[in-house]
């Protein structure tokens, strides 16, 4: 397999016309997403000199905004698209905590999965920005893993909603509330259920963890990394692709793996051996942060709806294309994706 071997124009083409009739059937999906949650705060302005004080540059603050992030923007991503997210995760008895559950309710996601941990901060992430660029960000955050009483708590939350969803998400970005005897328990008892799961890993997290996952979607630079394969200057070559594949589909007992690869799109992998690269459709970008939630929700959407996994990757690559073209973690809209993909 070629990892540059794209889906033929006609094949493209079918699957599109495909997707767009499924679209109705997206509508109220309902899908459980576990993971960390933090608050994204924005202060906004411009630079008309630089500090007297040391060389870096003055920010003249114009606004100031507050979003949600890691796991919560999965979450509000699904209700942008037409679902219906059941949000479990764990915050912190503060301001920050306070104003996640505010924005996650303005957004139409349901709070009452949100476990308070007293031991531990809300998580945040203060970014300044001049127009469209970054000066600087500032985090706030304690990265451990969650103690026994309160993954107990966590997991009553998963085990009710899990009664009520059409499939899973597992959005993991290694701030420890995902350990490992949660996750697998998680997955355990989707199956019980007969519920699918999508894992999105995180790069510091053992494979162990996700063990059983009925898809695994890391990006490209996570995926050579989780394999533990040196390919040195051979990481462009075709073969090295279908070998980390091979390898973490092997070693998780997973039947699909799909690869995120910028602005490449992303590769779709099965357990044949197969894969077939399928193009993004960005076509301007300002700023990728959010992005990989975007293709997550619209990944688990797609799927959870009875599509097949390329019609996922399309769909997921449509929506990416939309959110990258604004500023920040901001939901793609089904209406704004649907407008795009007939441009497209």
């Amino acid at each position: 397999m070629n990892h540059n071997a794209e889906l033929d124009k006609a094949s493209l083409k079918k699957v599109q016309e495909s997707l767009k009739a499924k679209l109705p059937s997206f509508m109220g999906r309902k899908i459980l997403v576990v993971g960390d949650v933090g608050l994204d705060e924005y202060v906004l302005g411009e630079v008309k000199r630089i500090s007297p004080e040391a060389p870096v540059p003055v920010v003249d603050v114009q606004s100031e905004d507050y979003r949600v992030g890691l796991a919560g923007n999965v979450a509000q991503n699904i209700v942008s698209l037409g679902g219906l997210p059941h949000f479990a995760s764990v915050i912190g008895k503060d301001d920050a905590g306070i104003r996640l559950k505010e924005l996650l309710q303005k957004q139409g996601v349901r709070t009452n999965s949100l476990v308070i941990d007293e031991d531990r901060p809300t998580t945040r992430k203060l970014r300044v920005m001049a127009e469209h660029h970054h000066i600087v960000r500032v985090d706030y955050e304690e990265r451990k893993y969650l103690t026994e009483s309160i993954e107990s708590a966590l997991l009553d939350h998963v085990e009710t909603a899990l009664q009520h969803v059409d499939g899973v998400i597992v959005e993991d970005y290694g701030k420890g509330v995902l350990t490992e005897s949660l996750t697998q328990k998680i997955i355990s008892m989707s199956h019980a259920q007969n519920k699918k799961v999508l894992v999105d890993p995180h790069r510091t997290t053992p494979l162990k963890f996700y063990r059983g996952a009925d898809l695994f979607k890391p990006n490209k630079d996570e995926a050579f990394l989780l394999s533990g394969l040196d390919f040195g200057d051979l990481r462009e070559h075709p073969n090295s692709y279908k070998e980390v594949a091979r390898v973490l589909m092997k070693e998780l007992e997973t039947p699909n793996l799909i690869m995120t690869r910028g602005k490449l799109g992303m590769s779709l992998f099965h357990p044949t051996g197969e894969g077939v690269l399928l193009p993004t459709y960005a076509q301007q970008v300002f700023d990728v942060t959010g992005a990989g939630d975007t293709v997550l929700a619209a990944l688990g959407m797609a799927w959870f709806s009875g599509c097949d996994l390329k019609e996922a990757c399309v769909f997921a690559n449509y929506a990416a294309g939309v959110v990258v073209g604004k500023v920040g973690c901001v939901p793609c809209s089904i209406e704004d994706l649907i407008s795009y993909m007939e441009a497209h």
